[in-house]
């Protein structure tokens, strides 16, 4: 058997060494960055409270991603389409395709994300922290867009959709 060196170290993240941010609903565990990886995949965890809006409408250009759903539902704007996707199951988005997600209504969602070809995005996840807080404005994080890759577009019918199961 013929072996060849590897390009990179394994990227390992055990879990008590995860980054973790939070907002009131949502909880953010940064696994492997593109860094860490060679550049190949940016992965990270999120956890949603029954209901909690995870990401607002927005598209990349340089990856796709990979959404598992652990547990719970997501509820999930792909293009033109609204889903829902259970415990277990799993969707990939292409590169340039507007999206958002969100825990569905009624349940909670544990996903895993991975974004391949990898990019640098953890700062972005500190900066949503950072709002959620107060501690930095939108147009602070709207300056980021293209730093990390996450363009914001206008997707009324997500926020429709999103807002018909509230209280």
């Amino acid at each position: 058997m013929s072996t060849t060196t590897p390009r990179i170290a394994a990227a390992i993240r055990h879990p008590d060494d995860a980054e973790v941010h939070r907002t009131d609903a949502v909880t953010m565990r940064l696994l492997i960055d593109s860094e860490d990886a060679g550049g190949s995949v940016s992965t990270l965890e999120v956890t949603m409270t029954a209901g909690a809006d995870g990401a607002a409408p927005h598209y990349h250009t340089l990856s796709d991603e990979l959404f598992y759903v652990a547990d719970g539902e997501l509820q999930v704007m792909a293009g033109d389409e609204i889903v829902t996707v259970g415990a277990g199951g799993a969707l990939t988005v292409p590169r340039f395709m507007p999206h958002a997600f969100g825990a569905a209504p009624g349940s909670p969602a544990r996903i895993l994300i991975a974004l391949t070809p990898g990019v640098q995005r953890f700062g972005y996840f500190r900066i949503l922290e950072r709002v959620a807080n107060g501690d930095a404005t939108l147009a602070e994080l709207a300056a980021t867009q293209d730093e990390y890759d996450n363009h914001f577009v206008d997707a009324p019918q997500w926020w429709a959709e999103r807002n018909a199961h509230r209280g």
